[in-house]
């Protein structure tokens, strides 16, 4: 129970986003510049411009040609309506919007990227893409999940949670906590019917590593590797918290975690206990009967 997992501290972090262009704009950084000083308040908006003004945050406008081409399957796929997914297509010009920064608190590098792209996209009335996901970010949603001037986001802003279904039960895994560092969460062999509480039990954990995670990546200098909890509690609590709300229930449920370095780093989410029903049982404790 007291077993801690050992993972490595990326030296840099990126946040990329892509803004579909009907036609070029003269001038982004001006555009973002000056939509920025409308669209955001202090203090996103000092960091945000900051980084605009340094060489941490690029802009780099091209045909659209001159890029590998956007995904539109995926887009579609993670969300993206059949309107959005063929403006994107269309697009003849591309602007790619990439910021860098270290790991920790803030997460600049996603928060910069994001708060320019949105700033241009919205100003040329242009799809915003989400390189990482991919996702296209309808503009309302794009600035809504920026942090407002207490610094709180909600991580289901930031993530998704992909599942695939086979005969043995259905894989789910997260997709967003790569954007700060971390290994992805994933479970393997999710019982029918217990997809979207699993799910739910997956936001609240992301949610708790990732507090763990960064609580352990102090401002100053970068650690090489960090240590967390092989065990981990995740709770009702975790779970609002994901989205940005509260919940006064202090009801948990412990999981174990296991670090899977190759061939891409995941952390394998696990029962304490082995069993063919222990997912249902963590699931019925958390939630109530399943």
């Amino acid at each position: 129970m007291g077993e801690k997992l050992t993972l490595p501290v990326p030296e840099t972090l990126y946040g990329t986003y892509a803004v579909a262009l009907a036609e070029p704009i003269r001038d982004p950084a001006a555009l973002a510049r000056e939509q920025l000083l409308r669209r955001t308040a202090p203090p996103l908006r000092d960091l945000v411009l900051g980084m605009l003004g340094s060489p941490m945050l690029t802009l780099d406008q091209r045909p659209a040609e001159g890029f590998p081409p956007l995904p539109a399957g995926l887009l579609a796929v993670y969300g993206g309506s059949p309107s959005e997914v063929e403006a994107v297509a269309a697009a003849a010009h591309v602007l790619a919007v990439r910021a860098a920064y270290r790991p920790g608190r803030p997460p600049a590098h996603e928060w910069a990227a994001r708060a320019v792209a949105g700033a241009v996209g919205a100003a040329a009335s242009a799809p915003v893409i989400d390189v990482f996901t991919p996702q296209v970010l309808a503009h309302d949603r794009l600035f809504r999940s920026l942090p407002g001037p207490g610094g709180a986001v909600r991580l289901t802003d930031w993530m998704l949670l992909p599942h695939t279904t086979g005969r043995d039960g259905s894989y789910i895994t997260t997709r967003g906590l790569a954007r700060f560092g971390l290994p992805e969460l994933q479970t393997e062999h999710v019982p029918p019917g217990l997809v979207e509480p699993w799910g739910r039990l997956l936001n609240g954990l992301a949610h708790h590593v990732l507090d763990l995670w960064l609580d352990e990546l102090p401002a100053g200098e970068q650690p090489l590797v960090v240590e967390i909890p092989e065990v981990v509690s995740v709770g009702l609590r975790d779970i609002a918290a994901a989205q940005g709300a509260d919940e006064p229930t202090r009801r948990e449920v412990p999981v174990r975690l296991r670090h899977d370095p190759s061939p891409d780093p995941v952390l394998t989410v696990l029962p304490l206990e082995d069993g063919p029903d222990r997912l249902r049982s963590l699931c019925a404790t958390l939630f109530g009967s399943q």
